[in-house]
């Protein structure tokens, strides 16, 4: 399993609570085209504005090919911020608990 870590900051805090709505709602529906993820987790701050992205991939090619397609993608409006860095990872440990 493979993981992509996008940084984000500059927000405004309901505007983060409004994107982590609008991602639940339409979370029936799967991944974005292109991006074959197997999860998604979003953790927000709406405090400092700052945010974090973390998509799941099965194999490093998917993670190759998620992370192209999330490459191109910009969101709706401008006051969730600007993504600041974006790192993959291995994933070592998975536990839900």
């Amino acid at each position: 399993m493979y993981a992509r870590v996008a940084k984000w900051e500059g927000a405004e805090g309901d505007a983060l609570r409004r994107s982590a709505d609008e991602i639940n709602a339409e979370s029936d529906a799967g991944p974005p085209p292109g991006v074959p993820a197997k999860g998604f987790m979003m953790l927000i701050d709406p405090e400092t504005g700052r945010s974090m992205a973390v998509a799941l991939f099965e194999t490093e090619e998917d993670l190759r090919q998620g992370d192209a397609a999330l490459n191109d993608m910009n969101p709706s409006t401008d006051d969730v911020g600007h993504r600041t860095s974006v790192e993959t990872y291995e994933v070592a440990v998975d536990l839900r608990i």
